[in-house]
């Protein structure tokens, strides 16, 4: 089935935040429906920062601000800081979702991650994965959808084809993934997009085997 406008709409505005694109914002937050923005727009924002850094989620909160903002959080919105040691289980939580997205490769990439730099390991699994994609608010599947369109616009082949792949895991079809990129192609290079198609019609529809 097609994806649903609103999401649609959170590709959009995602995607217009990691590569700057800031009328792009304006745009989307101007023609916002009745009822949004809403938890999965706050939700959508946050997550920005893992693809372009906190400089820029805090300008996107500055440009979503004049035009209106992002509505009153709600209390069950909040986490507060990060506990040491994790009681509140973000590092595993972290972890399941990452073996979902990445299957039987899950180990491998793991290391991969660890070789760069166990910290680094340690912060993908607890805080990107844990603390932010794992969250409430938004499923998985329209997370790594979202995650999807942007790398798509950054040229990240690499990553794209996991999180690609993830969103199949998660649950999202293949039509809903080449809806959401569709959605995106023309905030990006044409050669970015060109790209990011082929790579993805060599996916079969549902989850890919492992």
């Amino acid at each position: 089935m097609p994806l649903p406008a609103k999401d649609l709409r959170l590709a959009r505005l995602f995607t217009a935040i990691v590569i700057g694109n800031w009328q792009e914002v304006r745009r989307q937050r101007a023609a916002a429906p009745a009822g949004e923005p809403d938890r999965a727009w706050r939700e959508c924002v946050l997550q920005t920062h893992l693809f372009a850094g906190y400089p820029r989620l805090v300008q996107a909160f500055g440009v979503l601000a004049e035009e209106g903002g992002l509505g009153q959080a709600e209390a069950q919105e909040f986490e507060g800081p990060t506990p040491i040691p994790d009681p509140s289980g973000a590092v595993g939580r972290g972890r399941e979702l990452f073996d979902r997205i990445y299957g039987d490769g899950s180990d491998k990439v793991r290391g991969l991650l660890h070789d760069y730099h166990a910290d680094f390991a340690d912060w993908i699994l607890g805080h990107a994965y844990g603390r932010v994609l794992a969250r409430p608010g938004l499923e998985a599947a329209q997370r790594e959808l979202l995650a999807s369109c942007a790398l798509a616009a950054l040229g990240q082949e690499r990553q794209l084809a996991s999180h690609a792949r993830g969103s199949l895991r998660c649950g999202a079809t293949h039509e809903e993934l080449m809806c959401a990129l569709e959605g995106v192609a023309d905030l990006m290079p044409a050669e970015n997009w060109q790209r990011a198609r082929r790579l993805v019609e060599r996916f079969s529809d549902g989850p890919p085997s492992r």
